[in-house]
């Protein structure tokens, strides 16, 4: 007779004779971005929010570079002296939680399956799904941004190729987007961030050499990143991909190191575990809270459309809470400066 297997909380198991779990299940998801060195902790924005209660917001002075024509020295004119600017950053707290609840029950007629130590061995991992979907949102609500300067970092940092004759991306690519960027300031692009199909269309032309590890033995292995250009590619397949249809427009991000300052900034209570002796027979729950800065080089957050203490992912999405970093008197920040670029293709 066949063992049947059933189901209790989500939980598989066979009421006449429970085996050994399998593994954890494998992770797929890369989160190549939150680990790269586009990500560099900030020590000004460490202490702004430091041992201050209820601080959610900050405001930070950048400042401004000598600037102004020189003067005639001919023994006749004036010097006329000129002060610098300074520019404002508003950088915010993106506070998050979660909660997982595990029964005795599945416990026991498991065998001691180990459900609640199976959660605590994720958690780093699902807060690094969140940190990443954290920092694509921001891309999209700096690509999203309004008002005439901004337009113009826009345009000048979107390298879109989808409807060209040739819409894929090729050789001269990558060069051509970091040079519409930022000139001669080009070289501050450090790494790219796209899709495997891209990935892929390079290595099919040859473009793409991936680096190379040789473990303690000698053996030689291909690492998940590689050079296009020069510049590291890391290649994670959360990165935009918009169907229309017809085709798929992928976006790739092409940072500089230092393009997102971050700082932990913590919550009160990150981890509690809370025991309920009455519900379902008895169960304990694990909650979890985060509060993170990712603040973007040189783009201000604006908070114009924020509802509560912590901007939501549509919020940060929303690009009238972005803008670059100005001096509240009509000067902006160089567009050449920041390190943050897209490449808009259909693979």
């Amino acid at each position: 007779m066949a063992l049947v297997s059933a189901k209790f909380d989500a939980k598989t198991f066979n009421p006449e004779a429970f085996g050994a779990y399998i593994n954890l299940i494998p992770k797929t998801r890369r989160n190549e971005l939150i680990r790269s060195r586009a990500i560099q902790p900030n020590s000004q924005i460490r202490q702004a929010f430091s041992g201050q209660t209820g601080v959610v917001f900050a405001t930070l002075p950048i400042f401004g570079r000598l600037d102004g024509e020189p003067l005639n020295y001919d023994g006749k004119t004036d010097i006329i002296a000129t002060s610098t600017t300074t520019f404002e950053r508003g950088v915010i707290v993106t506070g998050r939680s979660k909660a997982w609840v595990e029964r005795d029950f599945s416990e026991d007629v498991t065998g001691g399956a180990g459900f609640m130590q199976n959660v605590a061995r994720q958690v780093s991992d699902y807060w690094q799904d969140v940190d990443q979907d954290t920092l694509i949102a921001i891309l999209n609500g700096i690509f999203a941004m309004t008002g005439a300067e901004n337009q113009v970092f826009i345009n000048k940092h979107t390298f879109d190729i989808s409807s060209a004759s040739s819409p894929y991306v090729g050789a001269t690519t990558l060069n051509s987007a970091i040079q519409q960027a930022s000139g001669d300031n080009k070289n501050i692009f450090g790494l790219i961030v796209m899709h495997s199909v891209l990935a892929t269309n390079l290595e099919n032309l040859k473009l793409l050499e991936y680096l190379k590890y040789t473990d303690s033995r000698g053996m030689q292995r291909d690492l998940a990143m590689g050079t296009w250009n020069g510049r590291t590619v890391l290649i994670d397949d959360n990165m935009p991909a918009v169907d229309t249809g017809s085709s798929t427009l992928y976006t790739s991000y092409i940072l500089g190191n230092g393009a997102f300052d971050y700082e932990n900034i913590g919550a009160e209570v990150p981890y509690a575990m809370s025991r309920d002796e009455k519900t379902n027979g008895g169960q304990t729950t694990l909650y979890s809270r985060q509060r993170k800065v990712f603040a973007p080089y040189g783009i201000s957050f604006t908070k114009k459309a924020m509802a509560t203490n912590s901007p939501t992912k549509a919020e940060l999405q929303n690009g009238a809470n972005w803008t670059l970093v100005h001096d509240g008197n009509g000067k902006y920040i160089e567009h050449k400066a920041i390190p943050i670029a897209r490449i808009i293709s259909r693979g």
